[in-house]
């Protein structure tokens, strides 16, 4: 088979599972189309709301306990979870509770009850598969563990004999796993000697038939060389967190038979116990596919050589890279130095490599996957992404594909307070991995687009509920659509503090949020009552070089690229959805199944008029001339910092080239629907997307007077055609004030609405005549703008930033300390008078500060508290009457109706983190591994209000 008919034939399979996945969205969204959006919106039901990863630590779980934490969890506004099997907690106090075996039938009996259980309280159960990641056990036979190939190169100076051995070599390229398995067998598939430098590949020497001598020995001519072995290991890794029971070795991805072997027995031996999984989960699960490496199966050479039409071993040895954990690239110049002309073909030979690779994957295990969940009927969902996979085209079979985000990561990074333009993962709790799951979600029509929400193994006694908020509503921009919070651990009541803790924000009924973790969930699905009954509006689209980037640097671990070779690639869609527009990913398959009418490219319901080729140096030639039609048609082609120039892998390569450029060339002379434009030498994307955009009329359907780098906005169509707009100003401290424009008629006929997603309240947004506002954006605070045919409603009245007749009110607040419940050595109350400041009696406190005062007010009238900087959750009380809680953004209470004349009692209830506390308990082993462990030191929070304190009217 020719590349030509090998990537038609693939493309094509990949859009007919996602054209059947779009049918039925579509079919299912029909008969929601006279849905009473707002009632649904003031009240959402339980699937609307956020799930949590429950983790089910060293599978030490009871029946009572189980049922007791899902009661826990649906008070907390938790609607449904993902059991979640794992390793026991290293540093945890397991009080002798026994292990229960994944697949044994005890184990499947806790699984049916915690399902059962959920279900009888209106709440939705997942179950991951296997255990850990990615997935395996310790029963797998050999042929069906994971194998990967790996590099050696040894710097050799000749005239010498060189003597080694198998072991030594084999022992230096040991694979660097997280969990090394003992059971790991290594075989030297191949050894070469190479001239170094090597001017062409004639100049390697192959020496495979001595690989399988105990001594093996080289004669090496005079001047440098490079001694190559490629070593096979099977049964390379362990599962990472396995619980008992599905740990042991990695199951082989790449091969159908074990893929299925291993998910028919998990379902069989569920359904002969319990009966149809379908009674008891909405969706079975796979997490992110961190492979450790994988890459080579039993037949891949051979499966290379029918793909690609040559014999991919000669070449094996220098197309690899030395790696590391997880198969992340260390150095890419190991080995003999190369002339341009050698990289050149080598570099294609790598592509066809990474390519077969992403292939076997696909039809391997993800489609046998698809097949499995759809013969259970259950949805499947799944982290499509990791080393090897195709970004984007991997989840487009999913029912619920899914991206993440982070609290912060090993970048130690300030979410919400940088938005680095020289480094696209700063300040960003989205993973870039989101715009792909996304896209591949609106390309066949899915709304429930899911995230392992806010993953935390940094702050994880310091996360707090506004840092959640703002990290989980970058994601929505991003496309996400439901959040499953990162995670909730099974802990038995009865655990020594701090519990049982795997990672996560410590959702804990020991947090002291906890109470108040109702409200996050709450606004979390509102927000999901709509965005999954209306899709994301976009009108461009960017292909990026991810062919270039597989050539040159190999694929990279997903969702966190060791290396990329466009950086800039989310710098431009962000600038896009920052400027009043939006975009989505495309790729070379989607491009190919595409049909191109009018000057758009359409695939499902998708119409892109602009295509942006952001540093995209190689295309198919099938891309190419599609892309000429494109243009041909009245589309925009804008290619960034590069023009395409070369095709993709080495046969025929030349040949291939000549095509493309001569497709490229015709495109060029089409005249102004070509754009080639330089990169930003800055990388200040927004400002150069400002400019450009204007200067080349591209579309935007929000006119934003001062764009900023933390404020983003996405808009949505229902299927009745009613629209919604969602803005966010993404920085913690800083407010943002700007006009929005609604531009070409939006909401012609219909009325502009604010819902407030914190209170389920609307209110009527005034339009001026240019059909747009002006707005000071809060700290954190997000606005969800509605049009409709509704007339019935308050008018929207912004909260008041200042006023007159204003009494600062700073200092003499009386101070009271009631500690949390686990701060066994302070459970005294402290009272004392305390200016508004950071005071060092908060340092290392953990609870709740009460602070009380008495004010005189002569007229109640209008009447607005502002209490300026507050580190903590506020919970304001007036004359003994609650006015309301604050968990995000400013503290400002409108407080009249709770105002006499005269005296009135103020008392202000600030709940704290409780890192800061954690830190002080040094006999604690579990607190301080996770709050002073080397490289993740939780750093010292900011405690209660800071203010200023303010009345006014």
């Amino acid at each position: 088979m020719n590349r030509r008919s090998f990537i038609r034939n693939t493309s094509m399979l990949g859009a007919g599972l996602a054209l059947a996945n779009l049918e039925q969205s579509f079919a299912n969204s029909a008969n929601l189309a006279k849905e009473d959006w707002y009632s649904l919106f003031k009240n959402p039901s339980m699937h609307y709301r956020p799930f949590v990863r429950w983790w089910w630590n060293g599978d030490k779980v009871e029946k009572g306990e189980l049922s007791r934490q899902l009661r826990l969890l649906k008070d907390a506004g938790i609607g449904g979870v993902e059991i979640n099997p794992i390793s026991f907690p290293k540093r945890a106090d397991d009080m002798g509770i026994p292990s229960v075996k994944w697949l044994s039938n005890e184990w499947m009996d806790l699984v049916k009850h915690a399902a059962d259980d959920a279900k009888s309280l209106d709440m939705t159960s997942d179950l991951i598969v296997g255990s850990g990641w990615p997935f395996g056990s310790e029963d797998l036979k050999e042929e069906e563990r994971a194998q990967v190939v790996l590099v050696y190169a040894e710097k050799l100076t000749g005239p010498i004999q060189f003597e080694t051995s198998q072991f030594n070599i084999c022992q230096a390229v040991d694979p660097g796993v997280t969990d090394k398995n003992p059971l790991r067998k290594p075989e030297i598939l191949s050894l070469h000697l190479a001239k170094d430098p090597m001017n062409n590949l004639q100049q390697a020497q192959d020496l495979s038939s001595k690989r399988n001598d105990v001594s093996i020995v080289v004669d090496v001519p005079e001047g440098k060389h490079v001694l190559y072995a490629v070593v096979k290991f099977n049964s390379f890794a362990q599962v990472i967190n396995g619980a008992p029971g599905a740990s042991g070795s990695i199951l082989n991805h790449m091969d159908k038979k074990a893929v299925e072997n291993y998910l028919n027995r998990m379902s069989n031996t569920m359904e002969n116990r319990i009966g149809a999984l379908s009674n008891y989960l909405r969706a079975l699960f796979s997490d992110s596919m961190e492979l450790e490496g994988c890459n080579w199966t039993h037949d891949f050479a051979a499966e290379f050589q029918k793909r690609c039409g040559y014999d991919l071993m000669p070449y094996l040895p220098f197309i690899m890279f030395k790696v590391g954990r997880l198969g992340a690239v260390v150095d890419e110049n190991y080995g003999a130095e190369k002339s341009d002309e050698v990289k050149e073909i080598l570099n294609r030979i790598r592509f066809d490599f990474e390519y077969v690779k992403a292939c076997l994957l696909r039809e391997r295990f993800t489609e046998t996957y698809l097949a499995w969940c759809k013969g259970l009927n259950v949805k499947s969902r799944a982290q499509a992404y990791g080393r090897g996979f195709f970004p984007l085209e991997t989840s487009l079979g999913y029912d619920i594909p899914e991206g993440e985000s982070w609290t912060t990561n090993y970048l130690r990074h300030k979410l919400g307070e940088e938005m680095s333009d020289e480094d696209y993962r700063r300040g960003r709790g989205y993973t870039m991995i989101n715009k792909y799951v996304s896209s591949a979600a609106h390309l066949t029509g899915k709304r429930v687009v899911s995230c392992e929400e806010m993953t935390n193994t940094y702050l994880v006694f310091n996360a707090t509920l506004e840092l959640l908020k703002l990290g989980s509503d970058q994601s929505l921009l991003s496309g996400i659509t439901h959040s499953i919070w990162h995670g909730f651990n099974y802990s038995p009541k009865q655990a020594p503090f701090p519990g049982w803790i795997q990672y996560g924000s410590y959702y804990s009924e020991k947090n002291n949020w906890w109470p108040y973790f109702k409200y996050l969930n709450t606004y979390k699905a509102r927000l999901s009552s709509q965005l999954q009954h209306a899709d994301m509006y976009t009108d461009m689209a960017i292909l990026p070089a991810n062919y270039d980037l597989w050539a040159e640097k190999g694929v990279q671990t997903d969702p966190f690229p060791e290396r990329l070779n466009v950086p800039y690639t989310s710098l431009l869609w962000e600038a896009i959805h920052k400027t009043g527009g939006a975009a989505d990913y495309v790729t070379e398959l989607i491009l190919k199944d595409a049909k191109v009418e009018h000057g758009k490219i359409k695939f499902g319901k998708k119409a892109y008029g602009i295509l942006f080729l952001p540093g995209v140096k190689s295309l198919d030639v099938e891309t190419a001339k599609k892309l000429y039609e494109f243009v041909k048609q009245g589309g925009k082609l804008i290619c960034i910092e590069t023009t395409p120039s070369k095709s993709l892998g080495f046969k025929n390569m030349q040949a291939r080239d000549l095509e493309v450029q001569a497709w490229m060339d015709k495109i060029k002379n089409l005249g102004s629907n070509f754009i080639f434009v330089e990169k930003p030498t800055d990388n200040k994307f927004l400002e150069w997307y400002q400019s450009f955009h204007q200067t080349n009329k591209l579309p935007k359907y929000v006119r934003i007077s001062e764009p900023n780098r933390f404020f983003m906005q996405n808009r949505y169509i229902r299927d009745d055609q009613s629209e919604f707009f969602f803005f966010q100003n993404a920085h913690r401290f800083n407010s943002h004030k700007t006009r929005i424009d609604f531009l070409s008629g939006i909401g012609k006929g219909k009325q502009a609405w604010i819902w407030d997603a914190d209170t389920g309240e609307r209110c009527k947004l005034k339009l001026d005549s240019a059909n747009g506002f002006e707005h000071n954006f809060g700290p954190t605070e997000s606005l969800l703008v509605v049009f409709d045919k509704a007339k019935e409603g308050t008018w929207y009245q912004a909260p008041k930033l200042d006023g007159s007749n204003k009494q600062t009110l700073n200092e003499q607040w009386e101070l009271e300390l009631n500690h949390g419940q686990e701060n066994t050595s302070k459970k005294q109350q402290l009272a004392k008078l305390v200016d508004m400041k950071l005071d060092d009696e908060l340092r290392d406190f953990s609870g709740t500060v009460i602070y009380r005062k008495k004010v005189t007010i002569n007229d109640p009238k209008n009447q607005t508290l502002n209490l300026g900087q507050v580190f903590g959750i506020s919970d304001l009380f007036i004359n003994g009457q609650a006015v309301g809680v604050k968990w995000f953004g400013r503290r400002i209470y409108d407080i009249s109706k709770y105002l006499k004349v005269g005296s009135n009692d103020i008392e202000i209830r600030v709940t704290t983190t409780m890192g800061n506390f954690m830190k002080t308990l040094k006999d604690n082993e579990n607190a301080q591994y996770w709050v002073n462990r080397p490289g993740r030191e939780q750093e010292i929070q900011s405690m209660g209000i800071v203010g200023p304190v303010e009345i006014y009217n």
